[in-house]
Order: structure tokens, then sequence, then C-alpha cells
């Protein structure tokens, strides 16, 4: 089994985590309430050490922060460790990756666009599970008729509205700050 090394690191929405192992980046954790990353972060990653991040993983951790400035870096290049992602949510995953900054997706066509057009549903519970919030960008996925959906993140679907708005997402809800 390989190491997991984490480290946490500060965005416009608040302070990030990240955890990495010899593979690629193996988890994103998006802002706690002040003070509870770290502990989070340990619970999702039990044995990681808590380190300075390779190369690759700061780059990662920099882009991640760029995007939640309403920047628009690359994340496509980051390598990511799937190999505890189901089969499934690796193909929800991987689609939900390739949505442009800026615009959005329903449930629906990314399950129509993984060939299974009745998982909707099944699609939203994959993108729960998303490991790797931000690089892989649920928050640009929403419900039908483009009502904002769930976010499972701390803060719920007032982050995803907030992110989608730093992005500059049209036709989304309006969310006040």
């Amino acid at each position: 089994m390989s190491s997991t090394g984490i480290a946490l690191f500060d965005t416009a929405l608040g302070r990030c985590g990240i955890a990495w192992t010899e593979i690629g980046v193996v988890g994103v954790q998006l802002p706690e309430p002040v003070g509870a990353e770290r502990a989070r972060m340990l619970r999702r990653f039990p044995d990681a050490v808590e380190t300075t991040p390779p190369p690759a993983v700061q780059q990662a951790a920099a882009g991640i922060a760029a995007l939640l400035r309403g920047e628009s870096p690359d994340l496509d290049s980051i390598v990511l460790d799937t190999g505890t992602v189901a089969e499934f949510d690796r193909c929800v995953l991987d689609a939900t990756r390739r949505i442009p900054r800026g615009t959005t997706r329903t449930y629906g066509e990314i399950a129509a666009q993984i060939g299974d057009p009745g998982a909707a549903r099944a699609v939203g519970q994959a993108l729960g599970r998303n490991p790797f919030p931000v690089i892989v960008p649920c928050h640009r996925v929403l419900a039908a008729a483009g009502r904002p959906g769930g976010f499972s993140a701390n803060g719920g679907v007032a982050t995803k509205l907030r992110m989608l708005a730093i992005e500059g997402a049209p036709g989304n809800v309006e969310f006040d700050f």
C-alpha cells in the first residue's frame, strides 16, 4: 500500500486540504469551519502524514487556489490516484472533469454521456463521493432545469453557487454573498 501525504493550503474560500500518494492526488478537501480542516483530512486519510507536498502536488494546490480566485488555471494535467474509486464513479468523474470552466451540465447529461441515460440519481450520488472537488468540478453539475441540486461540501448548495459565480457560469441561480 502506498503512503499518503497531506497538506493544508489557503484559498479565497478558506483553508483547503490535499492528499497524495506516489501515484498522484488522492483527495481534496474544500474548506471546513475554521480549525476543522486538518481533523477532516486525518479522518479521511487516517494513516497520512502531514508534510511538504512534492512539486506536482504544490502546483495542483496552486491551481485550485487560482481557480477559487477566479482565474483559469489548467487543472487537466493533475494526475489523480483513482485506485480506490469504483468503476461507475470513475466514469462519472472522468466525464465531469471535462466540463469547461464557466459552463454546467445536468446529472442527466452526464448519465447520458457515460451511456447510462437513466442513471441521473446515481450520477448525483457518485459526485457526492467525489474525492477530488475542484479538480473534478462536481460543482458544475446541476439538477434538471438549472436547479442547483445538492453539494456535499461544507456550506452545501451555497458553496456550490459561490464557486459557479466565481467561475462566471451563466444562467445559474443568483446568490448574494
